[in-house]
């Protein structure tokens, strides 16, 4: 872990010895490439990370300190399960854990008859993201009647190689998109485009930009948030926030160092609380944009609009962060049936039951059907998430939100709303594509552009990069790599069900989905591998974030989907963690803290009095047990478990 040789020499003669026990106890593992050049500097104010041997905290300052973790993998200890996993016995010993019915109480661990483990618990380690590589091809864009492209210098999207079981690998357009195909690569170039406030062309490369940029915002383009691996993605290696703080001339000078670092995640914030409410019986929830357009060249020039005091919220503990989603893959996501999913949560019952692993999907307040995109799967649709993202991250009204979220003082004098449907002449575009590319709006090209993004390709975790430095795929089963297809298929069977002999990790990172009937025949009734339900899932007070959306309450989040996993760089929904194994890790969360929920009302109807009231508790993490019997583990099939993950 590249952060962890920051500790001081005081700790280097332990260090050496565990090095010592790793090399008697795992198996030889091939070297990964990474793409980050300098290590991130990730810490969320008053959080903690560990990997099993080392622990991070950061304070609330966002001052990271490290420390030796002695507790997490000790034996009898709350987080790791009294079974045999690791020696000649692979069956399961059922453990107490809390419960997730109605209400959740912590019960405690039974005694099991083990074996003594005949190797050691620590020293897994997490291969590291598959390289990128230097392959793909350059967009510029639609083309109109007249023969302008819309983007005079290209964007270049490092697309990533198709596997062998049918993934087109992100990057790329999705298989059998039929006549969607070329209005995909021009929307593309739309999500890459920069936004200004004027729209008037970017002065740097001379491209045109999308308008209405504020009055606050987090980003002036799509491809800020979205760009690991590629255009599309997650939160890049460097930052690109920070350089929009005096952009154009921009006055903004609020202190953002606590939770932006110039090797960390992108990031929006958050507040828990109403801040207009000084008696804390508020929930707020929303979104605080961190940059203004105030004194940018291109704003009004009497726009005032001072940012929030996120600082201030930091130290009266009422901030929180979110990182941005991928969004490979995301139209069979889209397609999947609402009775599928449900159905999909009664799979492995018994094992579920034991484990004590329930979920629920959430549901859109209008229609009632499942929603599924987002952090707390709180959106319906492509469309909707980008009008919402378009709006609340950009400030771009659109045709879905139609009003500035922050208006200032003489800051929003657009006509709203900002981005429309350019119904302009009969043919502006050169060709069918371009056409409609051109009359869409630009959240119909974002939401387009994600529908039809191809999905994640699975490739072995040392696939690296070939002579020309573009990024390999090598098949998981690779015959001319037995010892690693190997490792590989073990991880993946301690990744399953646990009466097939795993920890259970699938239980909520279901293998396999099956989109419904649709008119693309790339997303008609196509099995895929999202390794997710879907449905929330309550997280504990280790990832709490004290947010409501729809149905999910403070701690409960979406199963986060895994597929691109092994070139993702930050994870969790605040991206605290910098790998897979703080990752596994922060998923326990102590069973004796516990989260109550009610809700009541009393009202009259045509003379009849309602009084519907509900209530309930939940503790520790549906995932505790999971955890449990992973921190059982020998470090070699951690390690296996951690490769399986690093080849999605």
């Amino acid at each position: 872990m590249d952060r962890v040789t920051a500790m001081n020499v005081q700790k280097a003669f332990l260090c050496l010895l565990v090095l010592a026990v790793m090399a008697l106890a795992l198996p030889l593992k091939s070297a990964a490439q990474s793409p980050t050049p300098t290590p991130p500097d990730v810490g969320v104010p008053e959080t903690t990370v560990t990997d099993g041997d080392n622990s991070i905290t950061t304070d609330i300052t966002g001052v990271e300190s490290f420390t030796i973790d002695s507790l997490t993998l000790a034996i009898g200890g709350s987080t790791v399960a009294t079974t045999s996993m690791s020696t000649t016995s692979t069956t399961l010993a059922t453990t107490g854990t809390l419960s997730t019915t109605a209400t959740l109480q912590p019960a405690p661990l039974q005694p099991v008859a083990t074996t003594s483990l005949s190797c050691s618990l620590h020293g897994a380690k997490d291969p590291g993201p598959r390289p990128t590589g230097n392959g793909g091809f350059t967009v510029r864009g639609s083309t109109t009647s007249g023969g302008v492209k819309l983007l005079n210098v290209g964007v270049h999207d490092f697309a990533q190689p198709p596997d062998a079981v049918g993934n087109e690998g992100a990057g790329q357009v999705l298989n059998n998109a039929g006549a969607s195909t070329g209005f995909w690569f021009d929307a593309l170039a739309v999500f890459s485009q920069l936004i200004s406030v004027d729209g008037a062309n970017d002065p740097t490369s001379t491209n045109a930009t999308i308008k209405g940029l504020g009055p606050a915002f987090n980003a002036n383009s799509c491809f800020t948030c979205h760009s690991q691996p590629t255009i599309g993605g997650t939160s890049p290696a460097k930052n690109p926030q920070l350089p929009l703080a005096h952009a154009f001339g921009a006055t903004n000078a609020a202190p953002l160092g606590r939770f932006l670092k110039p090797n960390g995640p992108v990031r929006e914030v958050r507040f828990i609380f109403d801040t207009s409410d000084p008696t804390n019986n508020t929930l707020d929830g929303g979104v605080h944009e961190i940059f203004s357009i105030q004194g940018r060249t291109d704003a009004p020039p009497n726009c005032q609009l001072l940012q929030p005091d996120f600082n201030g919220q930091i130290n009266n503990h009422n901030a929180i962060f979110r990182i941005p989603i991928p969004t490979f893959g995301e139209g069979l996501v889209e397609g999947v049936t609402d009775n599928d999913l449900v159905n999909n949560l009664s799979n492995f019952a018994n094992d579920k039951a034991s484990f004590h692993v329930a979920g629920r999907l959430n549901r859109n307040g209008n229609d009632g059907t499942v929603t599924r995109f987002g952090w707390k799967a709180q959106n319906k649709s492509m469309f909707l998430f980008s009008g919402e993202a378009s709006n609340v991250e950009m400030g771009v009204t659109n045709e879905v939100f139609q009003n500035e979220k922050v208006p200032g003082l003489g800051c929003a004098t657009n006509g709203l709303p900002e981005d429309n449907t350019h119904v302009l002449t009969a043919n502006p575009g050169a060709d069918p594509s371009s056409t409609t590319s051109l009359v869409s709006s630009s959240v119909e090209n974002f939401a387009l552009f994600m529908r039809l993004n191809g999905t994640p390709g699975q490739c072995a975790f040392n696939s690296g990069v070939d002579a020309s430095g573009a990024a390999r795929c090598i098949a998981l089963n690779d015959p001319s790599q037995p010892a690693i297809s190997q490792q590989i298929a073990r991880g993946k069977q301690l990744f399953g069900a646990p009466s097939n002999g795993g920890v259970g990790c699938v239980l909520c990172h279901s293998s396999t989905l099956t989109s419904g009937t649709s008119d693309i025949v790339g997303l008609n009734n196509r099995s895929f591998s999202p390794f997710s339900d879907f449905a929330l899932h309550h997280m504990g007070a280790t990832l709490a974030d004290g947010t409501n959306q729809g149905l999910a309450g403070a701690d409960e989040f979406r199963t986060a989907p895994l597929w691109g996993a092994g070139q993702r760089l930050f994870f969790l929904h605040d991206g605290r963690a910098t790998n897979l194994l703080q990752a596994i890790q922060a998923h326990f969360s102590d069973p004796n803290v516990c989260f109550n929920e009610s809700s009541s009302e009393a009202f009259t109807v045509n003379g009849h009095r309602f009084a519907p009231s509900n209530s309930g508790q939940t503790c520790g993490s549906e995932a505790n047990e999971v955890i449990r019997q992973f921190n059982a583990l020998c470090a070699a099939d951690k390690t296996d478990i951690l490769e399986f993950l690093r080849s999605l």
